[in-house]
C-alpha cells in the first residue's frame, strides 16, 4: 500500500530509474518507443499490442480523440536511466493503470530487443503528491529542463533524450506529438510563453546550486 493515495484531479510528481541505475533508453529509437506507450497506453480501454496497432489505420488506433484517458501528462523528461512525468490523475486508479501498462509494455520490448530477462525498473515507480501550486510550478521546470540538471550534452547524449520543452517553449510537435501535454495549467499562469520561459531557466538554476544541501530536492534527482 502506497503512503500516498491517488486522487482524481489532484497532481503528482511520478518517477523511476533502471535497475542498478542501468540505461533504459539506449537511443532514439528507444525514446520514441517509450513516448509511443505513454500515448497508446494511456487509455481506459484495453488497446492490445502497440506492434498490432500499428498495421491499423490512424483513426483506428487509441491515439484517436475519442479516447478517454487514464491521466493528463502536464510534462515529461525521458534520460538514459530514468525518466520523470507530471501527471493529473482523472479516472480511479487512473494513474496505477497507467503506470502498469506502461511499465510491463516497455519492459517486454526492451527485454526482447536486448535479449535480457527480468525487472528493468527500480522497483514500483516513485510519486509525490503536488500539494501546492508553486510546488507544481517548480516540478514542471525541473521535469522539463532535467537534462539541464544533469548536464546532459553532446550529439549522441541528446540522441537519447526526450522531454517536453520544446512543446511549452518552441511549439516544436511533430505530428505524433500535437498537443500531446495538457499545459494550460501551467501556461496559463503565466502572460506570455518567454516569461515561463525565463521562470523555468531561473528556477533550474537554483535548483542546481542547491541541491546538496535541499533534502526534498536530493531525493529526486535521481543520480
Amino acid at each position: 500500500m502506497r503512503k500516498i493515495p491517488f486522487i482524481n484531479s489532484e497532481f503528482y510528481h511520478i518517477y523511476n530509474r533502471g535497475v542498478d541505475k542501468r540505461n533504459i533508453f539506449s537511443n532514439k529509437y528507444d525514446t520514441d518507443r517509450f513516448f509511443q506507450s505513454m500515448n497508446e497506453f494511456n487509455v481506459v480501454e484495453p488497446i492490445g499490442s502497440i506492434y498490432k496497432n500499428s498495421f491499423q489505420k490512424p483513426n483506428q488506433l487509441s491515439g484517436s480523440t475519442t479516447k478517454l484517458n487514464l491521466v493528463n501528462i502536464v510534462a515529461y523528461c525521458l534520460n538514459h536511466n530514468h525518466y520523470h512525468f507530471l501527471i493529473e490523475q482523472v479516472h480511479d486508479r487512473g494513474i496505477e493503470k497507467f503506470m502498469h501498462k506502461l511499465s510491463t509494455g516497455y519492459t517486454r520490448y526492451f527485454n526482447d530487443k536486448n535479449k535480457r530477462s527480468g525487472a528493468l525498473f527500480q522497483g514500483r515507480f516513485k510519486a509525490t503528491h503536488i500539494d501546492s501550486n508553486e510546488y507544481l510550478l517548480h516540478v514542471s521546470a525541473y521535469i522539463n529542463l532535467n537534462d539541464k540538471i544533469h548536464q546532459l550534452s553532446g550529439s549522441t547524449t541528446k540522441l537519447a533524450i526526450k522531454s517536453s520543452w520544446g512543446e511549452y517553449i518552441n511549439n516544436m510537435r511533430p505530428s505524433q506529438e500535437q498537443d500531446f501535454c495538457k499545459k494550460d495549467m501551467i501556461l496559463g499562469q503565466f502572460n506570455t510563453v518567454e516569461e515561463y520561459k525565463t521562470f523555468a531557466e531561473e528556477t533550474v538554476e537554483g535548483m542546481i546550486e542547491k541541491r546538496k544541501e535541499d533534502k526534498k530536492l536530493k531525493g529526486i534527482f535521481l543520480e
